[in-house]
């Protein structure tokens, strides 16, 4: 693998596409057990785009999730991210690529009981070797994108659902990577939180940042710039809701450039 996978910070316009799926299966089971989990999906998604994956159960969008994640890899098919193969990579590289690329946020936090805020989203940073004063300075800028700036040494217990799901934002937010993928981010919230949720991802794309978000609610599809509906594992609309915005500030940047996008 030759060349960082981050983001471009000259912005040339010969960068290819962000992500591209070329006619991706995934077939789980054999014989009379096999599953078609996806079926032929071709997809591009440019930098700067803010992308809902929309679907029922069943319909394959927890797959698609998993392999845009690089948490799991076709069957057949081709996933290019940054213009690198995934099916090419390590397990060793595909670990590098999620821990620089892809910013995960997840319906149930994953906060770890009894640490505090700052040090919950200091975590991805600690496996990625990054210095101790250095990770709490670029935790504490992530925090304060999502308005939390108040709420730095309070454990998850002592925060709202609302507020648990912006540490989560905020600790996929702290690596500074191409993209934040969010798995039914607001699956555990009330409609009050949802809306923070929501406004708080369409302000990281205003700032250039990619956002995906896999979901099954309409009124969380309906924040996005674009949705593509999934049924039986195969994309059946694919419709742009407005303008991809600007592609992504240099790596390094983002984080506090983000500062006080949410009130607290």
């Amino acid at each position: 693998m030759s060349g960082p996978l981050g983001r471009d910070p000259g912005g040339e316009p010969d960068r290819p596409p962000l992500i591209v799926l070329c006619d991706v299966t995934k077939t789980y089971g054999a014989g009379a057990g096999e599953v078609h989990a996806l079926r032929g999906v071709s997809l591009v998604v440019e930098r700067g785009e803010y992308l809902a994956v929309m679907g029922a159960s069943g319909s394959g969008k927890s797959t698609m999730m998993n392999i845009l994640g690089a948490l799991d890899l076709p069957t057949s098919g081709r996933y290019l991210l940054d213009g690198i193969d995934i099916r090419a990579l390590d397990e060793s590289q595909l670990a590098d690529v999620r821990n620089r690329m892809i910013g995960f946020v997840f319906q149930g936090f994953n906060l770890i009981r009894r640490t505090s805020a700052v040090a919950n989203v200091e975590l991805p940073l600690v496996y990625a070797g990054v210095r101790r004063a250095e990770r709490r300075r670029r935790a504490e800028a992530a925090l304060a994108a999502v308005g939390l700036s108040d709420r730095l040494h309070h454990q998850p217990s002592e925060l709202s659902g609302g507020q648990q799901q912006r540490v989560a934002i905020a600790r996929a937010l702290a690596p500074d990577p191409a993209i934040i993928l969010a798995d039914e981010p607001t699956g555990n919230l009330d409609s009050v939180a949802t809306a923070e949720v929501m406004e708080l991802f369409a302000r990281l794309n205003d700032q250039g940042r990619t956002v995906i978000t896999i979901t099954h609610e309409p009124d969380v599809a309906a924040s996005a710039r674009r949705v593509v509906r999934l049924r039986d594992g195969s994309v059946v609309s694919d419709r742009r809701q407005s303008p991809v915005r600007s592609v992504p500030s240099p790596a390094g940047e983002g984080v506090d450039e983000a500062a006080g996008a949410v009130p607290g």
